[in-house]
């Protein structure tokens, strides 16, 4: 789908098959839920105007995850990570908790727009591993911050200027767990100008190198 492209999440549920869905569930529900409210006001026309937003929308998950743990034993403890990419003109504001990522593919070059709460990204932030080490550490699917875990939520929020030909991509980590940020790279540039076969060759490849883990991906693409 080519940009303007207005709203995409993934949220990534912990806690087990079912508590895990019903935190993602939560999650974005909220997130519609607040940003459908924000619109019947004043609409969105400044970037900070979206990252206020959006805070407002995942400190909402957070609190409907919390409470809905009270309610049945069996989703105590339940969370989710979530990365968010809400576009105001010609600007792209991303919110996250956890380590769902957000990419962007410009000229050929992949860079993170987003910092894993994570216990191996703490570690290698550190010096005390590297990015390859990380990328193999057993702790690896341990965050270090997630909708769910504690009453209050500490959303981490940046903002790109989108241009022309630009590739966005949100995933969860059973992708970035599966694939290099080179293989990553190497399939975009492959397949990057038709998004729909950018996500196959993205799931199908990470497949291949094991698929341990959900994968979920969304690839965006501003027309050049």
């Amino acid at each position: 789908m080519d940009m303007p492209l207005g709203l995409y999440a993934i949220a990534d549920g912990m806690g087990g098959h079912a508590a895990g869905e019903v935190a993602s569930e939560l999650a974005i529900s909220a997130l519609a839920d607040s940003l459908r409210s924000a619109g019947s006001g004043e609409p969105i026309d400044s970037a900070a105007q979206a990252a206020d937003q959006l805070r407002t929308a995942l400190n909402e998950g957070n609190q409907r995850i919390c409470d809905s743990m009270l309610s049945r034993a069996e989703w105590r403890g339940m969370g989710t990570t979530m990365v968010v990419l809400l576009t105001v003109g010609q600007t792209a504001v991303v919110g996250h908790v956890g380590d769902s990522r957000a990419y962007l593919l410009r000229d050929g070059e992949l860079r993170q727009l987003t910092s894993d709460h994570s216990w191996v990204n703490e570690q290698v932030k550190l010096g005390l591993l590297t990015h390859d080490q990380a990328q193999r550490h057993p702790m690896r699917n341990i965050v270090t911050r997630a909708l769910g875990n504690q009453a209050q939520v500490d959303v981490e929020l940046s903002e790109e200027a989108i241009r022309p030909g630009d590739v966005f991509v949100l995933c969860s980590d059973g992708l970035n767990g599966m694939l290099t940020d080179d293989e990553i790279r190497e399939t975009l540039v492959a397949n990057g100008e038709t998004p729909r076969a950018a996500c196959r060759a993205l799931v199908d490849r990470a497949n291949t190198n094991g698929g341990e883990d959900n994968i979920t991906v969304v690839v965006l693409r501003n027309s050049p």
